[in-house]
């Protein structure tokens, strides 16, 4: 966002129901998000990467993996190591934005620290023979199926305590809505800030956890690793590695600084990040599509074009907020005053779109899906995913700026009429 931060325009704690469909739409999306990750799961694991189509009611229930006590143990050791090295690890604290009532929540900015202990631990855990890929994969559908009852209750419970902090939270009063979007901004349980815990820690860091366990897995049951498999798992482990270096940047994103803790983002940081992100790995280990070498040195050129578009736009947005006198691409800044006495960048990246941002991170998607070639469409679910997502952020982010800035930013529209795609869209 090419905007100094985002603030909230109203003391009043009550919301319309209009994201989403509203109510039913979030019932909806209550029950089709575990259905579509169930569904993706028994696509790789059962049909080998096909779509298939229920036949029974018994297929739908085998769609379903029961949970287990190992699965159960999995999850909790994992989520007991991420916390302690959050809450006793070296990092600073960040203090969050304010809210309508003053109040600021405490970041520990550690990530990349405790990611480094946890992949250190995984893989001297593999190479001590101490931890079984094959083993841990075995447990991936009761894991996914922990996972999803876990975000129900915790759903439940941070909805319940969004109500009883009544005025200093809001909602709509929708109880479906409200179980789905989140009654509560920032919930804490002791030291854990619960929204940036699970987002970075365990959403980032088990994506990250698999993306090592999966090309471990293949080489354990192959004895060595495909071309696919290794394109695949180093793109991602490069952009989650950069996402904790660039921690902090976290706590200006809309996740953190306006939603609710609620359904989707519990079920999006345990489930949706780690089960649903990795498919392509998931798939390669199924399939084992071949890769060639050229193609390899492609798809390696446009991921790191991507990142390039990622990173770089969102380091000038960076120091345009620290500095808005600082240089863009060798130039003085173009910029645009408004009459709240803020700037708004029109020069670099963020003269050409309003998110090119959003346009590296979808090049990296398609990335990734293209490492698993064309023998199925399941790979390539997370830019099928990625894609409506990011047209649906940059709609709210734009609806609030607008908010902010008024006919401001109609201005900067007209200035930067390019959404995502420069000269296109």
């Amino acid at each position: 966002m090419t905007v100094t931060h985002v603030e909230r325009e109203s003391e009043s704690q009550q919301e319309r129901p209009d994201q989403f469909g509203g109510p039913w739409g979030a019932l909806a999306l209550t029950i089709v998000m575990p259905t579509i990750s169930f569904y993706l799961w028994s696509a790789v694991a059962q049909h080998g990467g096909s779509l298939w189509l229920p036949k029974s009611f018994s297929d739908l229930v085998a769609m379903v993996p029961r949970p287990t006590w190992a699965a159960a143990e999995l999850f909790v050791a994992w989520l007991t190591l991420q916390a302690v090295l959050y809450i006793f690890g070296p990092g600073r604290v960040v203090l969050g934005r304010p809210t309508a009532h003053g109040e600021r929540a405490e970041y520990r900015i550690n990530g990349l620290f405790a990611f480094g202990v946890s992949t250190a631990l995984l893989l001297g855990g593999i190479a001590g023979g101490f931890v079984s890929p094959r083993d841990v994969l075995a447990e991936w559908g009761p894991l996914l199926t922990f996972a999803t009852l876990f975000a129900a209750v915790a759903a439940a419970l941070s909805y319940v305590a969004g109500r009883r902090r009544g005025h200093l939270e809001r909602s709509t009063g929708h109880p479906l809505y409200d179980f789905y979007m989140g009654t509560i901004l920032n919930p804490t349980f002791g030291r854990l800030d619960l929204k940036f815990f699970f987002e970075s820690r365990i959403g980032m860091a088990s994506w990250g956890a698999f993306a090592i366990l999966l090309p471990a897995a293949e080489l354990q049951t192959h004895g060595s690793l495909s071309t696919a498999m290794l394109v695949v798992s180093l793109c991602q482990l490069f952009y989650i590695v950069d996402f904790f270096v660039f921690e902090s940047t976290l706590l200006t994103m809309l996740d953190i600084i306006e939603e609710n803790l609620g359904f989707m983002l519990w079920f999006a940081f345990l489930v949706w990040m780690p089960f649903n992100f990795t498919l392509q790995q998931q798939y390669v280990l199924t399939a084992r599509p071949s890769l060639s070498i050229f193609a390899a040195i492609v798809i390696l050129s446009l991921n790191f074009a991507g990142y390039y578009v990622f990173r770089d736009s969102n380091l000038q947005k960076q120091r345009f907020r620290r500095d808005p006198s600082c240089l863009v691409w060798g130039k003085p800044p173009v910029t645009m005053e408004t009459a709240r006495g803020t700037k708004l960048l029109i020069s670099g990246w963020w003269g050409l779109a309003r998110h090119t941002n959003y346009l590296g991170d979808l090049t990296m998607a398609l990335a990734w899906c293209l490492a698993s070639g064309f023998g199925s469409i399941v790979p390539y679910f997370y830019v099928l995913y990625f894609a409506p997502l990011l047209l649906n952020r940059e709609r709210r982010d734009h609806a609030m700026c607008k908010r902010k800035y008024g006919d401001d930013w109609d201005r900067y529209c007209q200035r930067v009429p390019y959404r995502i795609v420069p000269f296109v869209y």
